[in-house]
């Protein structure tokens, strides 16, 4: 469902109606009616009309969520909201994820990057971990703005993109930013696939995890496992991987769930020996989820109440 709240101020500020802004525009009946269905219009039309107005186009209209989870982190992400669900996501989702992949950055310095866009930098801190930190913040309102849509090849070279630009790898020219990998790599002394297998791979994958007609949290630790066993990309395989994982949640209304950088070496394991035991990694996400509740009990968010039933 879309809110056009702001269009319609928009209109009453210029003392128009919509007929008399869609004759203005050159803009069909039917995609005035759809506008009164709260239904969602065309992106050009939608410019059209912010251009008109002189504003962004996102001033004119939001996606409203029938997941309070997602729409309360909606909510507080357009408004920059301090101290709440989405900040502290935000901060602890970053802070872990990263760590886990090496980052030197602590929680406070994390914290301080989100909250006031600098860092008191001690010795040894490099460059990417900052730059990284910063665009996994942005990877993170990614998945929050597109967490309703299908999964698709698209949407994860996109996080790829958004985790890696700007960083010293995005000068390499054998480094694909937002592309699958170009040379074979290897994950914790095991073979990855092979780059020229990656993109069938992922379709397979893809297609096979699209066609489920109920997703559960299992399901998506399952993807989860056979992404990072595919390992597409030549690095930031797994926060691209975690960040899946929380669009996906979001998505389904389910528990999303954060791996803290203190129980990464069950993560590691869950992961390693997932073939012969699955237990391992599924508890090691379920526990995550508890994390995620435990977060929300903070902002005394009841889970069972908070997350939206499927018609």
């Amino acid at each position: 469902m879309i809110s056009y709240s702001g269009l319609l101020q928009k209109l009453d500020e210029k003392g128009l109606t919509k007929t008399a802004l869609a004759k203005e525009l050159g803009i069909s009946s039917r995609t005035v009616a759809k506008i009164g269905r709260r239904e969602k219009i065309a992106d050009y039309v939608l410019e059209k009309m912010a251009a008109f107005f002189g504003c962004p186009a996102d001033e004119l209209c939001q996606s409203i969520s029938d997941n309070s989870l997602l729409q309360t982190l909606r909510d507080e992400k357009n408004i920059r909201m301090s101290g709440g669900l989405y900040h502290e996501l935000q901060v602890r989702m970053t802070y872990n994820s990263n760590h886990i992949e090496g980052s030197k950055l602590s929680e406070d310095q994390t914290r301080l990057i989100f909250e006031t866009n600098t860092i008191d930098i001690g010795e040894g801190i490099p460059v990417d971990d900052i730059i990284e930190t910063v665009n996994h913040f942005r990877a993170i309102d990614f998945c929050i703005d597109v967490a309703e849509e299908p999964l698709t090849e698209d949407i994860i070279k996109e996080l790829h993109r958004i985790l890696k630009q700007s960083t010293k790898d995005s000068t390499l020219a054998w480094f694909a930013v937002g592309d699958y990998k170009k040379r074979a790599n290897m994950v914790g002394g095991h073979e990855t696939v092979k780059p020229k297998e990656v993109a069938p791979r992922i379709k397979v994958l893809l297609s096979e995890y699209e066609a489920k007609t109920a997703v559960t949290i299992n399901d998506i630790i399952c993807f989860h496992y056979a992404f990072e066993r595919i390992h597409p990309f030549q690095d930031g395989n797994g926060r691209v991987g975690r960040l899946i994982a929380l669009k996906e949640c979001l998505r389904f209304g389910l528990t999303p769930f954060i791996i803290e950088d203190a129980k990464k070496m069950y993560y590691y394991r869950g992961l390693s020996e997932w073939e012969r035991e699955k237990g391992y990694l599924t508890g090691t996400c379920l526990d995550g989820q508890d994390t995620f509740r435990k977060l929300m009990s903070k902002f005394e968010l009841d889970n069972e109440s908070f997350i939206f039933k499927k018609r």
